[in-house]
């Protein structure tokens, strides 16, 4: 009866459009009363999910984030890859996929690099005769790579639930972003090369490159930084995501001198509201796991998980399916709450490297954002271009498809994702 309760109560807020968040907290909180489950643990449960070390790292991210976003550095990383390979077939489109992988790196969030990248590069891919759709399709995909390539946001909930290193899940996350990308420049000029679709005609000289590198040089710089500071162990992540914010803030000021006191308090705002609404779904997903996990639904579904295969290839493949299932409906935090408690024994039980699994854990989801009816990087793209959703979505299947190539890959040979963090003594097996 629990278990019908929690889920009957989910499934009808989410019908009638609750926020996800909403529904997670609700139908728990509801369940765990009518029961009496032990609705005084409610507020410390409420305090706990929050009051982590290691989450502290988002509010800095985002912050970083919006900053160098309003200091308008995604515009000065985009000129400089469009000088670069701008005038080769697909060009633009090329252009678009190296600036999601940089903005990414700096803002941590899908729909935010979809946004950035879209407000610059969607206009000249249009005046040079690429497809809206197309383009939309390809920047919301190229945007993906967000919370693939560290920082990541998703990669520093993973590690909140699953107790593994952060800093390790960062290293693992870098040779399986810059996989996709190249997957997704590949799909990106094949598709231009036979729709006709060309870059900017304007050659550029060495010169005009080097300008261009010097502007942008302090943008691309930034996750070296950060990730070198990690590497070294000059820093964790949450502190370097506070290193983060200083250094945006003085390319901001003193650099880029783009970033007025009026610019400063939006920039707060719009960060503080970013942060609430990701730590509102951590809240209360934390609270729904706490809930399922009393009433035995946790247990229950790891041991049926256990009990189909005794093969933990056939399992991994099952799982991807799920999660592949469950981008197209929920965001990656909510499925990271959901889905990682139960995960956790399985995982043990088949001797799964939880690291090696967390790169593939979010590489299934980073698909889900870009794969209908709720993935939040189309409907960005959508907006921006003003087009109907369902032509964005029918010119990302492609993508897609190559998006599940390499997540198959990366599930087959786990040394793309342990060889950086082991190397770097950040992880051992």
């Amino acid at each position: 009866m629990e278990i019908l309760l929690i889920s009957a109560v989910f499934i009808f807020l989410m019908i009638l459009g609750a926020p996800i968040g909403t529904a997670l907290g609700i139908a728990a909180v509801i369940t765990i009363y009518h029961f009496q489950l032990g609705i005084g643990m409610l507020g410390m449960n409420f305090v706990s999910g929050i009051a982590s070390f290691p989450l502290l790292a988002i509010p800095f991210f985002v912050l970083a984030g919006v900053i160098l976003q309003r200091a308008g550095l995604a515009a000065t990383i985009a000129h400089f890859f469009e000088l670069v390979v701008g005038r080769a077939v697909g060009g633009l489109g090329m252009v678009a996929v190296c600036t999601c992988m940089f903005w990414g790196a700096l803002s941590g969030s899908g729909p935010a690099t979809t946004a950035a990248v879209g407000l610059i590069l969607l206009a000249p891919m249009l005046k040079h005769g690429y497809d809206k759709s197309f383009s939309g399709a390809l920047i919301a995909n190229a945007s993906d790579l967000s919370i693939i390539i560290p920082p990541s946001i998703a990669f520093i909930i993973y590690g909140n639930i699953t107790s593994v290193s952060v800093s390790a899940l960062f290293m693992a996350g870098i040779i399986p972003g810059l996989l996709t990308g190249v997957g997704t420049i590949i799909v990106a000029y094949l598709i231009s090369r036979k729709r006709g679709y060309r870059g900017i005609t304007e050659r550029a000289g060495a010169g005009e490159i080097l300008k261009a590198l010097r502007e942008s040089i302090w943008a691309i710089l930034s996750p070296v930084i950060i990730l070198g500071g990690i590497y070294a162990g000059i820093f964790t992540p949450t502190e370097a995501a506070v290193v983060a914010v200083f250094y945006s803030l003085f390319v901001a000021v003193f650099i880029y001198r783009s970033l007025t006191w009026r610019d400063f308090v939006l920039v707060l705002t719009d960060a503080a509201a970013t942060s609430s609404v990701i730590m509102f779904i951590v809240v209360f997903a934390g609270i729904f796991t706490w809930g399922t996990s009393v009433i035995g639904v946790v247990d229950r579904a790891a041991e049926f998980i256990v009990s189909i295969s005794p093969n933990a290839a056939v399992m991994i493949i099952l799982v991807n399916l799920l999660l592949l299932a469950l981008g197209m409906i929920l965001d990656a935090i909510s499925i990271s709450y959901l889905i990682m408690p139960i995960l956790i024994p399985v995982l043990t039980a088949f001797g799964i490297d939880p690291l090696w699994y967390g790169v593939i854990f979010i590489s299934a989801l980073a698909i889900g954002q870009a794969t209908p009816p709720v993935g939040v990087n189309l409907f960005t793209a959508a907006n921006l271009i003003r087009g109907d959703i369902d032509a964005v979505a029918k010119q990302a299947i492609p993508f897609v498809i190559m998006d599940v190539i390499i997540l198959v890959i990366l599930s087959l040979f786990p040394s793309l994702s342990l060889y950086l963090p082991v190397k770097a003594g950040l992880y051992v097996p």
